[in-house]
């Protein structure tokens, strides 16, 4: 087992730093935005946006969980430059105004995942196929806990998930006020997960945005957690200078759009650079662990730089 903050088990590996820093960027495969409601019996159990590659192939897929009290369309930006380099992304609305339970938002996360074998070809572009054998699991801040618990066997799902990403997951209010069900040990590696994960923290989420707020990812509760519980292999990222809603849309609609920019601290410059490296950050970590392409992945592990933002610290466990 190794730690990794720099080099060690990536020495050796040529860096094209054309094909590295290219997963910053939209890749080469045009991407349609669809929206599907709940409108029959063979709709899915939630409205999801899918953002999948129009090109003719077979593609992964990766669930995407939204964080607390926002829409899956905020995130449409950032979904679509994971698609673009060859990924079906389905992302869920898993509630309305007001939230469910912990226990109802993983099962309904479950639903729509056991909805995917027979509903997902149906509603994608002609001689567009996905592939349910590389199926991957993420989610941001509620959602990100979300993911993990789903992972965990919180609710039965009819097919396997092969890799697992984190983006700045908060479990709680704090240490001794978790959400239920309280997924969090405080025991190094005891999560039982027996796939990769990548874990994609925010150096200000644990910071108040003023006086009168609260840190939206606070300390006990969030990325620094998770990556401690998780078990190799098993990465961590923190993208030092920004916040926990920064690789959000530049421009959010409605009124949760409009407050969404006075909850949470955020970085001082645009969202764009941050929206690249978490979507490059996804990008890598799929190619490696569903398509055993690892290139990109290990050399951003050996060169943080290279990431579009500073990432402080970069953490890789290998099995």
């Amino acid at each position: 087992m190794a730690l990794l903050g720099g080099n060690p088990s990536t020495q050796g590996i040529k860096l094209d730093l054309k094909t590295t820093t290219s997963v910053f960027e939209p890749g080469n495969l045009s991407v349609s935005c669809i929206r599907v409601e709940t409108s029959n019996i063979a709709s899915p159990p939630k409205p999801l946006l899918i953002v999948t590659p129009t090109i003719q192939g077979t593609y992964p897929v990766l669930l995407f969980l939204h964080g607390f009290e926002l829409r899956n369309t905020f995130y449409t930006q950032l979904l679509q430059l994971i698609s673009s380099h060859g990924f079906i992304v389905v992302a869920p609305q898993l509630y309305g105004l007001l939230p469910p339970s912990g226990i109802q938002e993983i099962k309904s996360a479950a639903a729509v995942t056991n909805w995917l074998s027979s509903g997902l070809q149906s509603v994608l572009p002609e001689n567009v196929k996905p592939d349910l054998l590389k199926l991957a699991l993420s989610g941001h801040s509620r959602g990100g806990k979300t993911a993990f618990a789903l992972a965990l066997g919180y609710a039965d799902t009819s097919l396997n998930f092969s890799a697992l990403l984190g983006l700045d997951p908060v479990g709680g209010l704090s240490k001794c006020c978790q959400t239920v069900p309280k997924i969090l040990t405080y025991v190094p590696h005891s999560f039982n997960l027996a796939i990769p994960v990548c874990v994609i923290g925010t150096g200000l989420g644990d910071e108040p945005r003023n006086c009168l707020t609260c840190p939206c990812a606070p300390d006990g509760v969030n990325h620094v957690e998770f990556f401690s519980e998780c078990k190799p292999p098993c990465s961590h990222f923190v993208t030092t200078e920004y916040g926990h809603l920064d690789m959000l849309d530049d421009h959010l609609s409605g009124c949760i759009g409009a407050i969404s920019g006075y909850i949470c601290k955020s970085g001082k410059g645009p969202r764009d650079p941050m929206r690249r490296c978490v979507g490059g950050l996804f990008v890598a970590f799929l190619k490696a662990y569903l398509e055993g392409q690892s290139g990109d992945f290990k050399a951003i592990v050996d060169e943080p730089d290279l990431a579009p933002v500073k990432l402080d610290p970069v953490e890789f466990i290998e099995a």
